[in-house]
């Protein structure tokens, strides 16, 4: 079993994580809130975004949960990957618009963990996200 991190030493790890990921940097995604087992991340529909019906392509929405959800089984300490996700498209999103993704932790046993990611604009819900994660056991 990894050693325990000492306090903060955890969400230092997380912020670290996602100073290096370039993938949702180049989506625009922000960073608006990174706690133990939660996170809140936020991106605003670009032209380069919306698909053939004008509608932001539900894989970018999926990137944004998914995002959410590596800060999120992150913020612990230990290296932690998906093992998979399922994601819900309730309503649609447009050009213009700004996805809020909350990240909560649902449930941690041993090295696996399940959380879900709400994705909003402004009150209305466009999509729910139920992620799986897998600890590798180690700290970077």
């Amino acid at each position: 079993m990894p050693e325990a991190a000492p306090p903060g030493a955890s969400a230092e790890q997380a912020r670290a994580m996602w100073a290096a990921d370039a993938a949702s940097a180049a989506l625009g995604m922000r960073l608006v809130d990174l706690g133990e087992g939660e996170a809140r991340v936020s991106m605003v529909v670009r032209p380069d975004m919306v698909n053939g019906h004008d509608l932001c392509h539900g894989g970018l929405v999926a990137s944004l949960a998914d995002s959410a959800f590596a800060l999120a089984c992150n913020s612990r300490g230990p290296v932690t990957v998906a093992a998979g996700f399922e994601i819900d498209f309730l309503e649609p999103a447009r050009l213009g618009q700004v996805l809020d993704a909350h990240a909560r932790e649902v449930a941690l046993r041993g090295r696996s963990g399940l959380y879900d990611v709400t994705v909003r604009v402004g009150e209305t819900v466009i999509a729910e996200f139920r992620g799986r994660s897998r600890s590798l056991g180690r700290r970077d």
